[in-house]
C-alpha cells in the first residue's frame, strides 16, 4: 500500500496544480480507482496543458517521411527496400523506435487477386525503419500501403506504374545511361577512375593470349565475354568454385541492363595478381581485392556480391539485416574491443596474444585453426561460433586482415559499434572513400597502437559515437544493393571504352544460361517492342 501512496501522491501533486480536484487527504479506498482513470489514455490526453512522455514518440502520419528506390518501378533489385523515418507532429524526427510494429506495409497489385512478395519491416532503432521487399513474379501495377494505426503515411499508397519486373524477369534496359539515371547511380567512381587510369588501351585479342599463358597454369582464372548480352566463359585453373559468384552477378545485370560487349579476365583467387609496373606490360585482371603494389582492377567482393543477390534468400548476414540488429543501445554496449575470426594472419595470433594480457580491454579469439594449427596449443583452445549480430554487443570491433582484406568491414560499419580499423595495404572497392577518425579510428599494422586507442575511444566516448554513426552512415549511402549494381555496370562501361579491338566467342567458351522460371515467366515489353517493330 506504501507503494500505491507514493505514485498516488506523485499523481494528486500534478492534479492539484491543474484543477485543484484533488486532495491527499482523500479515502484510500478510492486509490486504486483514481489510479485506473489516470492511466487511462483518453483521461491523460484530456488534461490539459500536460505532455506526458509518451506523446512525444508517437510519430505522425502526415508528418512522417518515406522516400526509397523500392517506390520505383524501374529499380530492379533481388529485394528492393525503401525507408520510413517516423516524424512526430511537431515536425521533429524520432530519434528512438516508436515501437517495431508501429508501421503496417500492404503491396498489393489492383489487377492480381494474390501477390508473391514477402515483405520485412526492419527497425533501425533511430526513429527510422528499412522495409524490404522480395518479389517472385512480374506485376502490371503496384500499390505499397503505409499505415499509422490505418491512416497513410505520407503519400500512401505509392503507385508503381508497370510492368514491375521481379529479380528473375530477364528484360533488360536497352539503353545503359537510363538504366543508370533511373538508378541514381553517381557520376564516377573514384576507384573505378584510379584502377583504369593505368590502362591507355585494352587489346582483347592480345590478353586473350597472353594472360592464360602469364597466369593460366598457376593461378585460377575466368575468362569471360559478353556479346550481344549474353555471358560466355572459360576457366583456367584447379581451383574454379568461385565462379558462380562471377556468373550470378553477370547474369543478373545482363537481366537488367544491355552491357556493352566486352572481354575480361577475373581472378578467383584471394590475392591479387598483376604486381607489373605502370612501365612494364601489364595485363588488366579483375579481383575481388587489391592491394598497394599490384594494379588489379577492383570489383565488390564476391562476398558483398552474394549477400546483395541473394538478400532475403540463401544469405541471413546482408547489408540489411544488419541494420536492424546492432545490439543494445550505446550506453549499453560493453566497453570493450571486440574480434572473432580463424588465424589467418600473423598479427591476428597476436591479437589472441594481447587479449589474453588485457581482459579488460580487448575479447578477442579464434573460432578455427588452419594455417597455424601447430600454434593450437598457444593461442586456442576455439571458441564457438558467435552470431555476427551479437558482435554489435560490444562498443568497439576490430577490423584485422586475414589473408588478404577482411571482408567483414562492410558489415561492421553497418553496426553502430565503431571500428578499429588496422592499417593495411589491401583494400575492397569502397576504401579509398573511407576516411580515419570520420569513419573508423585507425590503427598501426602492426597493433603496436591498440591499446592507446581503445583507451582514446573510451576517455572520449561521445567523439568514439560520432565515429560509428558516421561509419555507419556511409554503409547505408554507398554499400547498399543499387550501389554494388551502380559499381558494376559503370566498371564494365568505362573498361568497354578502353577495348581497340573486338571482344569475340573465343574457341572452348561455353554460355552461362540465365536460369529458367517456368512457374513465373515473364513477359518482357521491351522484346515485345522490338518484335513489333
Amino acid at each position: 500500500m506504501h507503494g500505491y501512496l507514493f505514485i498516488f501522491l506523485k499523481t494528486t501533486m500534478a492534479c492539484e496544480q491543474l484543477d485543484g480536484g484533488l486532495r491527499t487527504g482523500m479515502s484510500l479506498r478510492l486509490l486504486p480507482w483514481l489510479l485506473l482513470l489516470f492511466c487511462l489514455d483518453p483521461f491523460r490526453h484530456a488534461l490539459p496543458g500536460v505532455v506526458h512522455a509518451d506523446s512525444m514518440t508517437l510519430p505522425s502520419a502526415a508528418k512522417t517521411l518515406v522516400w526509397g528506390p523500392g517506390l520505383e518501378a524501374h529499380v530492379v533489385l533481388p529485394a528492393r527496400f525503401f525507408f520510413v523515418q517516423a516524424v512526430h507532429s511537431s515536425g521533429r524526427n524520432l530519434t528512438t523506435s516508436p515501437g517495431e510494429k508501429t508501421f503496417e506495409i500492404k503491396i498489393v497489385s489492383p489487377v492480381e487477386e494474390f501477390t508473391r512478395i514477402w515483405i520485412q519491416v526492419l527497425d533501425r532503432h533511430d526513429g527510422s525503419f528499412l522495409v524490404r521487399y522480395r518479389m517472385y513474379a512480374t506485376y502490371t501495377d503496384l500499390h505499397i500501403h503505409i499505415l499509422l494505426k490505418n491512416k497513410h503515411v505520407a503519400k500512401s499508397p505509392f503507385i508503381l506504374k508497370g510492368p514491375v519486373y521481379h529479380e528473375g524477369c530477364d528484360c533488360p534496359q536497352p539503353s545503359g545511361s537510363q538504366w543508370e539515371a533511373h538508378m541514381h547511380c553517381p557520376e564516377s567512381f573514384p576507384q573505378i577512375d584510379r584502377d583504369l587510369a593505368v590502362y591507355s588501351s585494352v587489346d582483347p585479342d592480345l590478353i586473350a593470349q597472353e594472360i592464360p599463358q602469364r597466369f593460366g597454369q598457376r593461378q585460377s582464372l575466368c575468362h569471360y565475354t559478353v556479346k550481344d548480352n549474353r555471358v560466355y566463359v572459360k576457366t583456367f585453373g584447379e581451383h574454379v568454385g568461385f565462379r558462380i559468384f562471377m556468373d550470378a552477378i553477370l547474369l543478373s545485370l545482363t537481366r537488367k541492363v544491355r552491357l556493352p560487349d566486352l572481354e575480361f579476365f577475373v581472378n578467383l583467387g584471394d590475392w591479387p595478381l598483376e604486381k607489373r609496373k605502370p612501365t612494364g606490360r601489364m595485363h588488366p585482371i579483375f579481383s575481388w581485392c587489391g592491394s598497394n603494389n599490384t594494379r588489379d582492377i577492383v570489383m565488390p567482393t564476391y562476398d558483398l556480391t552474394e549477400s546483395v543477390l541473394e538478400t532475403m534468400g540463401r544469405v541471413s548476414l546482408d547489408m540489411m539485416s544488419v541494420q536492424a540488429n546492432t545490439g543494445p543501445p550505446w550506453p549499453e554496449k560493453n566497453a570493450t574491443a571486440f574480434w572473432r575470426g580463424r588465424d589467418s594472419r600473423q598479427e591476428r595470433l597476436e591479437l589472441v596474444k594481447l587479449s589474453r594480457a588485457q581482459p579488460n580491454m580487448i575479447d578477442a579469439a579464434f573460432t578455427n585453426f588452419f594455417f597455424f594449427k601447430h600454434d593450437e596449443s598457444l593461442y586456442g583452445p576455439l571458441v564457438k561460433h558467435v552470431s555476427f549480430f551479437d558482435f554489435f554487443k560490444y562498443k568497439y570491433q576490430i577490423n584485422i586482415d586475414g589473408t588478404v582484406a577482411a571482408y567483414r568491414l562492410p558489415y561492421l560499419l553497418a553496426g553502430d559499434s565503431v571500428v578499429l580499423k588496422q592499417d593495411s595495404g589491401y583494400y575492397e572497392h569502397f576504401y579509398n572513400e573511407l576516411r580515419p577518425w570520420e569513419h573508423y579510428i585507425p590503427v598501426r599494422a602492426d597493433l603496436g597502437d591498440l591499446l592507446e586507442k581503445i583507451q582514446w575511444a573510451r576517455d572520449h566516448d561521445e567523439e568514439a559515437k560520432k565515429i560509428a554513426l558516421a561509419g555507419q552512415q556511409f554503409a547505408r549511402n554507398h554499400l547498399m544493393g543499387n550501389g554494388i549494381f551502380c559499381y558494376y555496370v559503370k566498371l564494365f562501361q568505362e573498361y568497354a571504352k578502353l577495348q581497340v579491338t573486338e571482344p569475340k566467342i573465343r574457341e572452348d567458351m561455353e554460355l552461362v544460361e540465365q536460369p529458367g522460371d517456368d512457374l513465373f515467366p515473364c513477359s518482357c515489353h521491351r522484346r515485345r517492342e522490338k518484335d513489333e517493330l
